[in-house]
């Protein structure tokens, strides 16, 4: 029978990564926020009086929405446009999201199936609660004798988000105009040094989504999750100074460590899932499960 700290321990992970649906969530405040009348995020009420500024650009808040201008009608219009007022709004002490600014394009619509209506930077996505996507790896090995181990990465120190907490041995955003087993492979070989050979026989085996929210905005994320079994040779070592340091754990040290707050959140998710998927965790002797399974796969309407 699992431990109920340890089970209790999971269950509060899965409700502050998806604080979003939770009673009393900032959710019943937020503003819709649409292009051509499809909706694409959520906007947080201070966010929106800011918005207010930019006529131009943001039609006034009605009917609970807030919408880009008709007349921004391509792609490249709504990119530009949506891009030079956030060049503005980094001036603002109170966003602090924006203090991240990392260059970096996330593609805007409504599912991920579909074409993106415009592209944003990457530090402003939670102010408009757009869906980021990403990618992640549970890369493990498997002894002579059966036994599973999993390598996990110790963040670099300096990073923005999460610093020096555990992480999945490679994990990155997608951004705009990049593949998803593209953007798999190329996270595996910056940050771990894991040949394009061998990161090419990932496995994708599902998708992790949440939407948590706090002062920076509305996170809404899904991950698409690879698992890679690694040669018992083959020891990931640091590429993009994003990584500190790798370590080869036993899967029972590791599930352990899910329950402490050493590891990166949706991290931490992502292996809960593995677990679940391997058997480690099984509906016999885990009284959550059912509610695990729920939690790993939320996803906004």
């Amino acid at each position: 029978m699992a431990s109920c700290a340890w089970s209790e321990k999971m269950l509060h992970l899965l409700r502050r990564m998806n604080s979003f649906y939770m009673p009393g969530s900032c959710r019943a405040n937020c503003f819709r926020f649409e292009i051509d009348e499809v909706q694409v995020g959520w906007i947080p009420p201070n966010v929106a009086s800011l918005l207010t500024r930019y006529p131009e650009v943001f039609d006034a808040p009605q009917d609970g929405a807030v919408s880009l201008c008709h007349s921004l009608d391509s792609y490249e219009r709504r990119s530009e446009a949506v891009d030079a007022v956030l060049q503005t709004l980094r001036q603002e002490a109170s966003l602090t999201c924006l203090k991240g600014w990392r260059d970096e394009k996330y593609s805007v619509m409504p599912k991920f199936s579909d074409s993106p209506l415009m592209c944003m930077e990457r530090a402003a996505t939670s102010l408009f609660g757009v869906k980021r996507y990403g990618v992640h790896l549970n890369g493990y090995t498997v002894s002579d004798s059966g036994d599973v181990s999993m390598w996990l990465a110790r963040r670099s120190p300096t990073k923005q988000t999460y610093p020096g907490l555990l992480d999945n041995v490679a994990a990155g955003g997608l951004a705009a105009g990049f593949g998803i087993k593209q953007t798999l492979v190329k996270e595996c070989q910056e940050e771990a040094c894991i040949p394009a050979a061998i990161a090419d026989k990932a496995h994708s085996v599902s998708t992790v989504s949440y939407t948590y929210y706090d002062e920076d905005g509305v996170f809404a994320e899904s991950q698409f999750v690879f698992d890679l079994e690694l040669p018992l040779d083959f020891k990931p070592s640091v590429g993009d100074r994003e990584v500190q340091d790798f370590y080869l754990l036993p899967i029972d040290k590791v599930k352990e460590l899910l329950a402490t707050d050493d590891f990166k959140p949706n991290s931490a998710m992502v292996v809960l899932d593995f677990l679940i998927r391997h058997s480690f965790i099984e509906p016999d002797t885990e009284p959550c499960y059912q509610e695990f399974v729920a939690g790993l796969h939320q996803t906004l309407e």
